[in-house]
């Protein structure tokens, strides 16, 4: 008996024993100051960051003297064409690590790395960008019209630079954006301006993520150097819809911004932008190059347009009928300005003629100029009507039938956004799907007009023409007999 109570109270002892030993660990554990809570035990999982990691450090001890991976580092050999958005990536993952020095440690820069990579929801990335471009870089921030333009000016150039070619009309683009989110206002909220860019363009940022991600899991292929030279700079493919007519930027008035492209890319669902060749027959090189950026290439081919084919709804129809695929139509109106009022219309499935409102969950109404902002979408927003007796004829979009928000008369020569009158200036529309989409519609054009020429020319025999109404339409006009005297 006494010897079953010592045991048990020397077992009592060694926990309490344990648990002071614990307690002791615990609160000897403090914050290194370059910003990590177990700065000499945390192990990376993923290899691509340690070596990262470990090559930053080693270029800061080389360059600088220094510990850690230093924000001069971390700009010149990671981002060096983009050294603001570079400096604001590095500043926003000091603060989260709650450094107190000037540089990140290697394991404190291993873990906010990874946490950043390891993000998968699609309105935090949107969040953490946002906050990026904020004066404080958290929830309490603050977002000016210039911070908005900023991470709007990035994420366009991250998807035009490869492309070899630059849109004039970007500022104007990107200032549409900024007015419809500010509304004259100089400063807003982080969660506010979030959630405005998640109801209008929601993959705004989505190129700028995954560029970085590509960045910060391949960059240490290239050894030491990373990327701090132009050859070793990472060659991403298109991220916009191609356009099939390469327009000139001459003529302002008939041509369509690739700003404007890139702008719609980021709120058009995937069916507009959607890749060409099926992912099976594709090498895993360009898919990767794919994964890399956002969004998919896809081909947008010209269907109509008002200046060159002419205005109209028949000639509107004869060049958009029969098209399967999606398309995108844009209405240009006058209003006094030397920009106006354009608006398009987005439909998803193909676009048909009928008295009823018709469309799927994909359409919708995207105002461009002179503020961007998504309008409307839904299911049965389109109305097209042109040769049914009894019922409004013309072009209609909006989810109010009786009184929608865009329509153009019969005639195609006036167009009204939301009520207001506006002189139309030019309309184009453009196909979105698959080239298949295109060939397909072609066929069928050359079919109607053989077909046509076909039923124009009708033999007859003599007999038939005795009977024939022609005949007696002819001998009314004074012409008794047609070249058969001789029969």
């Amino acid at each position: 008996m006494g010897n079953h109570v010592g045991r048990s109270a020397d077992k009592t002892s060694k926990k309490s024993a344990a648990m002071t030993n614990n307690t002791n660990n615990i609160k000897s554990m403090s914050r290194s100051p370059s910003g990590s809570d177990i700065e000499h035990n945390f192990v990376t999982h993923f290899r691509p960051v340690d070596k990262l990691s470990k090559i930053l450090s080693e270029r800061n001890h080389h360059d600088n003297d220094g510990h850690g991976v230093s924000e001069e580092i971390f700009v010149k050999y990671l981002f060096p064409h983009y050294s603001e958005f570079a400096s604001r990536l590095y500043r926003y993952l000091h603060k989260s690590s709650k450094a107190t020095t000037k540089h990140l440690g290697t394991s404190a820069f291993k873990q906010q790395i990874e946490k950043l990579l390891g993000i998968m929801n699609d309105r935090t990335v949107l969040d953490i960008y946002v906050k990026m471009y904020s004066n404080t870089m958290d929830e309490s921030g603050e977002v000016t019209p210039q911070g908005l333009r900023d991470l709007l000016m990035i994420s366009y150039r991250l998807a035009m630079d490869n492309e070899g070619s630059t849109c004039p009309y970007v500022h104007k683009t990107i200032g549409a954006a900024v007015t419809s989110c500010f509304h004259g206002k100089d400063v807003l909220s982080v969660c506010f301006v979030s959630n405005w860019l998640w109801q209008h363009c929601p993959r705004v940022v989505y190129g700028v993520h995954r560029y970085i991600v590509h960045v910060l899991t391949t960059a240490y292929r290239n050894g030491q150097a990373l990327l701090s030279t132009e050859e070793l700079q990472p060659h991403i493919g298109p991220v916009t819809p191609v356009l099939e007519k390469v327009l000139s930027f001459e003529q302002a008035d008939n041509m369509l911004p690739l700003s404007q492209v890139w702008l719609l890319s980021t709120s058009l669902p995937f069916c507009f932008i959607q890749t060409e060749e099926s992912p099976s027959k594709e090498s895993s090189a360009v898919l990767s190059a794919k994964l890399s950026s956002y969004p998919c290439p896809s081909h947008w081919t010209l269907l109509y347009t008002s200046d060159e084919h002419g205005a109209g709804a028949n000639r509107l129809l004869h060049h958009i009928l029969g098209y399967r695929g999606p398309t995108v139509i844009f209405i240009r109106g006058e209003n006094g300005n030397a920009d106006g009022v354009t608006y398009c219309i987005c439909s998803s499935i193909e676009w048909r003629e009928s008295h009823l409102y018709w469309g799927d969950e994909d359409c919708m109404i995207i105002e461009l100029q002179p503020c961007y902002r998504l309008v409307e979408k839904g299911p049965k927003l389109l109305y097209l009507n042109t040769s049914i007796r009894g019922y409004p004829h013309g072009l209609r979009a909006g989810k109010d039938p009786r009184n929608p928000y865009i329509n153009i008369d019969q005639s195609f020569a006036s167009v009204s956004f939301g009520g207001a009158p506006h002189r139309i200036k030019s309309i184009d529309a453009w196909g979105c799907g698959d080239r298949k989409s295109r060939e397909r519609q072609l066929e069928i054009k050359k079919w109607q007009v053989k077909e046509a020429e076909r039923q124009r020319v009708v033999k007859l025999s003599a007999a038939d023409w005795l009977d024939h109404p022609d005949r007696y339409l002819l001998e009314l006009a004074g012409r008794p007999s047609y070249n058969n005297a001789d029969k």
